[in-house]
């Protein structure tokens, strides 16, 4: 009758299994919980995945059940957990080869330049035309401005400004390339052709932490990063990288679409994070030839959203404007011409500019930031 197994066998089993995204052994990364051998040789192994609802689970579970029946088990059970927040920064530790995280120049209390988050809860409201014509419309009002294209699965940015130069890297220095007078980078720009991008939770905040602290922006006026829809990984990394940012939600006019992107702007009160206001999508369609409104999506959601964030956070959040329906919005953003800048005077880009100057006029509050003052009397 053969020798039971050991832990040091499950263990040396385990460390030929790889996380498939990161590609290292699942023993250096932390994934291993615990392990417990029957005397019958069945074999149980608690294995820690990095975030819930990991896609790779299936494909997990099979390399370690694998794994250990090759050694001998007579069966295999793998029970699944999830990292806590500080297992996974320990991960991310581990990861940088035990170095500190560089420094992020926009989370420094001294920072003069003004984040703007800009989120939705749900995708196809427009939030990347917004983003996109917002950062046209401050660059045209002399800002220096950057986006960060933060929807790492669905990133459109850069064919949205008309961006075709790919990054330059310069020493430990990722130069961004512009279009427009607006910085931009982006995860398109290092994946080729159409290539999906397959990642999880670590992986995206490492990606979302290099485009923050690697890539040299110089002295930004406003950033704006364009979040993927909803309340997940990335919304949360924006608020723990910096937590300075400002949330710029957008909706359209139904209620449906309200109510879904109320929880978008909602993670402020967890995130501790301003609000700075509601922009209303495809608000309505402007007769060609008279002055009439067709209200095709209904109306009143963004101001039943900025409404529903005042009660819920207790500081008055805004309805920062309505944007027409206009066909041209999207030809400019198929073609790398927002529209602000192709036809400024287009009642879409119109508002959206004076949407722009409005919150170009803002200054960054003073919360977590140095004063130069002292005592009378000093």
């Amino acid at each position: 009758m053969a020798s039971p197994l050991t832990t040091e066998q499950v263990t040396a089993a385990l460390a030929t299994v790889q996380d498939p995204e990161i590609r290292r052994p699942i023993t250096d990364l932390g994934m291993v919980k615990n392990i417990e051998i029957a005397a019958d040789g069945a074999v149980t192994v608690g294995v820690y995945l990095t975030v819930a609802g990991c896609p790779m689970r299936d494909r997990i579970t099979k390399d370690v059940t694998d794994a250990v029946t090759k050694i001998g088990a007579s069966s295999v059970k793998v029970e699944l957990d999830v990292m806590s927040d500080e297992q996974r920064k320990e991960l991310q530790t581990t990861l940088r080869g035990g170095q500190p995280a560089k420094e992020i120049p926009f989370a420094r209390p001294s920072s003069l330049t003004k984040v703007y988050a800009v989120a939705s809860g749900k995708g196809g409201v427009g939030k990347s035309s917004v983003t996109v014509n917002l950062a046209a419309a401050f660059a045209a009002l002399g800002r220096k401005v950057g986006v960060v294209d933060a929807d790492i699965y669905g990133h459109s940015v850069p064919r949205m400004l008309g961006v075709d130069d790919r990054p330059t890297k310069v020493e430990d220095m990722i130069m961004p390339p512009s279009a427009h007078d607006v910085k931009v980078i982006s995860v398109g720009m290092f994946t080729p052709g159409n290539q999906p991008v397959v990642w999880r939770g670590p992986m995206l905040h490492r990606a979302l932490q290099q485009f923050l602290a690697d890539v040299y922006w110089g002295d930004l006026d406003i950033l704006l990063m364009d979040l993927p829809p909803g309340t997940g990984d990335i919304a949360i990394s924006v608020a723990q990288l910096l937590p300075n940012a400002e949330i710029l939600v957008v909706t359209t006019p139904q209620q449906a679409a309200a109510e879904v992107a109320e929880r978008a702007g909602a993670i402020a009160a967890q995130t501790h994070q301003q609000v700075a206001g509601v922009i209303e999508n495809m608000s309505y369609l402007q007769c060609d030839h008279c002055s009439e409104r067709q209200y095709v999506f209904g109306e009143g959601g963004g101001q039943t959203v900025a409404d529903e964030l005042t009660k819920t956070l207790g500081a008055r959040v805004p309805l920062l404007g309505q944007v027409p329906l206009d066909v041209r919005l999207r030809e400019g953003g198929d073609a790398g011409k927002p529209l602000v800048l192709s036809d400024p005077d287009a009642p879409a880009a119109a508002e959206l500019r004076r949407i722009a100057e409005n919150l170009a006029g803002r200054s960054r509050g003073l919360l977590g930031r140095q004063l130069s003052v002292s005592p009378a009397g000093r």
